[in-house]
């Protein structure tokens, strides 16, 4: 600036003024960053894959055939079920490399989580429940409820399930209260987790019997494979031969799994199936009889078949 009573030049006038002037000059305040709050049961549509991680957790290894989930590319029935990141770390801080930056935790869903990226859907939608990250033992349960009694949930994947879930509840007994089950059916699924090794790829490949597994299971496993070859040499039950008493099922408690009140009409017609052992193509067909082209529709879209 030039002194009081002189001549400044243009140079310096430019200076002084505009976004330098000592008057127009303000200060600047850095905004704070805006945190969205997660609420519980709140819906997000399309969210990109590159935000979701896949349960590490999961009880199942593998998620098997996605060639029925192609159509989800254009349209996804059911969202999925997530966890925030920092309610999911707040459980398993181990995690953290495992699920990268992703923001949210896919529970229920890993299936659709990994057909989307298959077949090359940008998003997924999920809904997010922080309520349900209060105890590791909580989200195993959301995870292994939704697959139990699935077709394409491997057996050894739900025995394995199963036990840990007696493990995070203390024990078979709280374990089958929270998964609705009686006490016999737990410890059937358990039983499995005896089987010698090459019974269990046999079990998986569909070589042995559920029943004549659970059987074996009782015999000490270096006993386990001679007795199934045996079994199978002499299927008439020689004298010589070990004798494989296969199992029956451990038939589910009747009652409704809440005895106050009427019982629900799902569970009226889940007693109906039970009792008539429907096989899926005929129930199929039953339900192409009795329902219009529009409650099938909407059968599908309350089945979540995405």
């Amino acid at each position: 600036m030039a002194p009081k009573g002189g001549r400044a030049n243009f140079a310096s006038l430019v200076g002084s003024v505009g976004d330098n002037s000592p008057v127009d000059q303000k200060k600047t305040v850095k905004p704070e960053p805006v945190v969205a709050e997660i609420v519980d049961g709140q819906f997000l549509a399309d969210v990109p894959l590159t935000d979701l991680a896949a349960n590490p957790r999961n009880p199942r290894d593998e998620v098997g055939d996605l060639s029925d989930l192609s159509t989800i590319v254009d349209r996804q029935l059911q969202p999925g079920t997530a966890v925030s990141r920092a309610a999911w770390l707040n459980l398993w801080p181990g995690d953290e490399d495992e699920i990268g930056d992703a923001k949210y935790v896919v529970v229920n869903g890993n299936r659709r989580l990994a057909a989307a990226a298959k077949y090359a859907r940008p998003g997924l939608d999920v809904v997010v429940r922080d309520s349900i990250a209060v105890s590791t033992g909580e989200i195993l349960w959301a995870a292994t409820s939704e697959n139990i009694d699935r077709r394409d949930f491997d057996v050894l994947e739900e025995a394995r399930a199963v036990e840990l879930m007696v493990t995070e509840f203390g024990g078979a007994t709280a374990a089958a209260k929270k998964l609705g089950r009686s006490q016999g059916w737990v410890s059937q699924r358990r039983a499995l987790l005896k089987l010698a090794p090459e019974l269990q790829d046999a079990l998986r490949a569909g070589d042995l019997a559920i029943r004549e597994a659970r059987a074996l299971a009782k015999v000490p496993r270096a006993e386990q494979v001679a007795a199934w070859q045996a079994s199978q040499d002499n299927p008439d039950g020689d004298q010589d031969a070990p004798v494989i008493d296969p199992e029956p099922e451990v038939s589910e408690p009747k009652e409704p799994k809440e005895p106050a009140g009427e019982v629900e009409p799902a569970e009226k017609v889940l007693q109906a199936l039970r009792k008539l052992s429907v096989e899926p193509d005929v129930l199929a067909a039953a339900v192409r009889r009795h329902f219009t082209a529009e409650e099938q529709r909407s059968l599908i879209d309350a089945l979540g078949l995405d």
